[in-house]
C-alpha cells in the first residue's frame, strides 16, 4: 500500500458468479497491460490446515489482542502525503462486540484526521497457504482502506526490497473496484505489478462484508475476492527480483488522503469504519 502513485492503466478483470471456467487474469507494470497466467478454475482452490486466526471476539470497545497486533502510529504522511495521525486510542481501533474488529477514520474537532494501522509484526509472521479476511469496507473521497502484508525483515531490509503484497486496497471514491498488488526491487510505487477487480453485479464493495485473500506459493500468488481468483502473478511477471518466499507480517489499515486516493472533501462523511470479522492464516493445501 504504501509508497504507490496512482496508476489510470490498471487492468480490470471483473469476474461474475456465473464466470465462465476459465478466465484470463491482467497484470500492469507501471502503466503497460500484460496477459497473465491463465486462470483455470473461477473457484479457489481449497486451503490447508487453518495454522492461526483472529476472530474478534470479545467486548465491545475492548482492544484488539496485543499478542496479535502491535499499533503503529503517527502523522507523518507515510509516504504517501496521508493526512491522519493513526493512534492507539480505542476511538480508532476497538471490538464491537458481535465479532468484529473497528478500525475508525475520524474528523476531530479541530479539523485534523486520526485513524488506526495494527500490523502482527513479531506476533504473527507466515509463509505461503492463504492469507484471507472478511472485511466490510468505508468508503468516500480520500478514504484508502488496505489490509497487506510486508516482509518479515522489514525494516533492516528496506522497503521495496523487503517486498511487499497488497492483498487488497480500495480507494473509497471508487466503490466497485478493488485492487491487488505486488512491490519489490524494481517494480515499487507506480511500477507495482498488479491487477483490479469489479465487483461481479456492479455493485458497492462497501455495502456488506466480502473475503478477500491470496493462495502464495514459492513462486506464485493469486488474488480472490469472495472466492472467486482474478490474477496470479508469478516470478516470471515481475521484471526483477521475486521476494516473495520468505515470511510476511499482515497489516490493516484505513488512511485518509493521500497521493493515489486523493483527499477528502465536503462529499466526505466522517467517522468511516472498517469492520473486520476476522483474519486467517492456513497452510498450503
Amino acid at each position: 500500500m504504501r509508497k504507490r502513485t496512482k496508476n489510470t492503466l490498471t487492468a480490470t478483470v471483473g469476474l461474475g458468479a456465473a464466470a465462465a471456467l476459465t478466465a484470463t487474469a491482467l497484470t500492469w507494470v507501471g502503466g503497460d497491460t500484460a496477459d497473465n497466467s491463465a486462470l483455470t478454475s473461477a473457484e479457489a482452490a481449497e486451503p490447508g490446515e487453518l495454522v492461526w486466526s483472529d476472530e474478534f471476539d470479545g467486548a465491545a470497545g475492548d482492544a484488539p489482542d496485543p499478542a496479535n497486533w502491535n499499533h503503529e502510529t503517527g502523522d507523518h504522511g507515510w509516504g504517501n502525503q496521508e493526512l491522519q495521525n493513526y493512534t492507539e486510542s480505542r476511538e480508532n481501533s476497538a471490538l464491537d462486540g458481535d465479532g468484529n474488529l473497528v478500525i475508525t477514520a475520524r474528523q476531530e474537532a479541530d479539523g485534523s484526521y486520526t485513524s488506526a494501522r495494527m500490523t502482527t509484526q513479531n506476533n504473527v509472521e507466515h509463509s505461503f497457504g492463504r492469507v484471507e479476511a472478511r472485511v466490510q469496507l468505508p468508503s468516500g473521497q480520500g478514504i484508502w482502506p488496505a489490509f497487506w502484508m510486508l516482509g518479515s525483515d522489514f525494516p533492516e531490509t528496506e522497503w521495496p526490497d523487503s517486498g511487499e503484497i497488497d492483498i487488497m486496497e480500495f480507494i473509497g471514491s471508487d466503490v466497485g473496484t478493488v485492487h491487488g498488488t505486488v512491490h519489490g526491487p524494481g517494480y515499487s510505487g507506480g511500477e507495482g505489478v498488479g491487477a483490479s477487480y469489479d465487483h461481479p453485479e456492479g455493485g458497492d464493495f462497501s455495502d456488506d462484508f466480502h473475503v478477500f485473500a491470496i493462495d502464495w506459493e514459492p513462486g506464485s500468488i493469486t488474488w480472490s475476492v469472495d472466492g472467486v481468483p482474478f490474477n496470479t502473478i508469478t516470478s516470471e511477471d515481475v521484471g526483477g527480483e521475486w521476494v516473495y518466499d520468505q515470511e510476511f507480517f499482515m497489516i490493516l489499515n484505513v488512511a485518509v488522503g493521500g497521493e493515489w486516493p486523493g483527499y477528502p472533501d465536503e462529499t466526505t462523511d466522517f467517522p468511516q469504519e472498517m469492520k473486520v470479522d476476522y483474519v486467517r492464516v492456513y497452510d498450503l493445501a
